[in-house]
């Protein structure tokens, strides 16, 4: 006989099956619902191990959580830590800055140069010289190349 770890309801089966219909399902909550109906299946671990591609303990760990919270656990809950400061709207704010024409009296912008002007126009309270040279890093985007205003 089989040890079936988990028994999912009829109503937890097809909240799952309406889950899995779905395009905009992310990865690893599509795994977890495999993982969970291979369980109800009466895989073990193992078997279920080489179906859904992770490992046993994660399986294990998925069968507790279901238990003790039901369908809840297939997202997960909100991080704890810091909040995010530099956000995509301030991130394109200060590339079109850069972008711009410079300041009277300067050939090209620096770093603390955008960050004083972000501060000064009341795009953000405060960003330090680094924050903007990370986000003009991810974009590719070069001071001395783009001194031009362009």
């Amino acid at each position: 006989m089989k040890k079936q770890h988990i028994k999912l309801t009829a109503e937890d089966c097809e909240i799952l099956e309406k889950k899995l219909s779905k395009e905009t399902l992310t990865a690893k909550v599509r795994k977890r619902i495999l993982g969970l109906q291979a369980l109800d299946r009466g895989l073990s671990f193992q078997a279920a191990q080489k179906e859904v591609k992770v490992s046993a303990i994660t399986l294990s760990n998925w069968a507790k959580k279901y238990k003790l919270s039901r369908l809840e656990f297939l997202e997960d809950k909100p991080r704890c830590g810091r909040p995010i400061v530099l956000d995509g709207e301030l991130r394109a704010k200060v590339t079109a800055l850069a972008c711009s024409e410079t300041p009277q009296g300067y050939a090209r912008w620096s770093l603390r140069l955008l960050a004083d002007r972000l501060v000064e126009l009341e795009i953000c309270e405060k960003i330090s010289h680094t924050d903007v040279g990370r986000i003009l890093k991810k974009v590719n985007f070069n001071l001395i190349e783009n001194d031009s205003g362009v």
